[in-house]
């Protein structure tokens, strides 16, 4: 039997026995409509452990030891639920339909053109102004034993955002004991359209707030080139070599090594990074490594695994002070990093990148993973 607080056990698992992963349900908060956001605490034997609300399927914290053991909370959030509400700003959200930007907001499926909400310098930023981070999701299973695990949905109308079709979204959130969160997106629709997800944890793995920020984190990122962009983020079409610039990540180094480099214009246009690296591995069945993470000081490391072709870099450039996040902190820009796997930004209206089209009966699945370790 389930119960909304306190230890939760699946139907075939009896409560007495010992389990490794576990899941806790509780009430979050409750928005001023009356809207009830609920939070799933899951927990890993080796003490990680990532907390899950409803409003956005948002990954609220994630918790992990460092190399001497010492816990930390090493995602930029809020500690009131209902503040993701209140202040949106994409801090550890689902992002839907479309992560990133689409030109114009406009594109076509079959000759059929769609216009879509704009809500970043004319063009489409993370699903519109209402996106799949601003709506309220269903929490419609909760288990725990060998992994720990949270499922929410999502119905997305035809229509909604200007989006053609309806969609049922479904984000799986599953902790193992071995400090890895695996994020499954799974989408279907009625009607041909667009879909990318993707969850936008923004990371500072000497924990959130801590002084000095995230730019002095060392980064690999297996990606011979990146997607160039316009001064509006959006991809020029080309493919640019990392080789030689400050966007080589190839081999390990830090971020405050170029984020400052004003002779790149790319690092001009977004205000440090804000790029679209397309990953060696392109598109695979399997989750491979898009990014690995480091935080010399702590020791805490992050890989990031997805089956999608690219990973969005962000480091918070938008940033400037006037949201207030966890235990008062003022969050700035570099004080955290995100790593988005993801289709390429503009994919719908490119058709030399990897498509974002959906059809009727061929599901969208997207599989992504954080997995966090010391350094030994």
């Amino acid at each position: 039997m389930l119960r909304r607080s306190g230890l939760i056990c699946m139907a075939l698992l009896p409560c007495s026995q010992a389990s490794a992963a576990t899941a806790e349900r509780s009430t979050a908060a409750t928005l001023e409509d009356g809207t009830v956001i609920e939070a799933v605490t899951l927990t890993g034997t080796n003490r990680v452990s990532a907390r899950i609300i409803s409003y956005g399927a948002t990954l609220q914290s994630l918790t992990a030891p460092d190399s001497a053991g010492e816990l930390a909370d090493v995602l930029l959030g809020f500690d009131d639920a209902a503040d993701y509400a209140r202040l949106p700003s994409y801090f550890g959200v689902t992002v839907g339909r479309y992560a990133n930007r689409i030109a114009g907001g406009r594109f076509a499926i079959d000759g059929k053109s769609y216009q879509v909400s704009q809500n970043d310098k004319g063009n489409s930023l993370h699903g519109g102004a209402v996106g799949f981070d601003k709506r309220p999701w269903r929490i419609v299973r909760v288990t725990q034993g060998r992994q720990a695990s949270v499922t929410l949905a999502l119905t997305s109308a035809d229509g909604d955002q200007g989006y053609p079709g309806k969609v049922e979204a479904v984000v799986t959130y599953s902790l193992d004991d071995h400090g890895a969160l695996t994020i499954r997106f799974d989408a279907s629709t009625d009607r041909p359209t667009v879909i990318n997800m993707t969850n936008h944890a923004i990371f500072n793995l000497a924990g959130e707030g801590a002084p000095g920020g995230a730019l002095g984190h060392r980064l690999t990122i297996p990606a011979a080139a990146i997607t160039p962009v316009d001064e509006t983020l959006i991809p020029t079409g080309a493919l640019r070599p990392v080789q030689g610039t400050v966007f080589d990540f190839r081999t390990a180094r830090s971020l405050d090594q170029g984020i400052r480099d004003g002779r790149d214009p790319q690092i001009v246009r977004a205000r440090g990074y804000d790029h679209n690296f397309a990953l060696d591995k392109g598109l695979t069945p399997l989750p491979q490594l898009a990014a690995r993470l480091e935080d010399p000081q702590s020791g805490r490391i992050l890989e990031v695994l997805s089956t999608e072709p690219g990973v969005q870099l962000y480091t918070g450039n938008f940033l400037d002070g006037s949201v207030i996040g966890k235990r008062g902190h003022v969050y700035r820009m570099g004080d955290g990093i995100a790593l988005e796997p993801q289709k390429f930004p503009d994919a719908p209206n490119r058709p030399d990148f990897a498509s974002a089209r959906v059809d009727p009966g061929r599901p969208y699945s997207h599989v992504m993973i954080y997995r966090l370790s010391v350094a030994p």
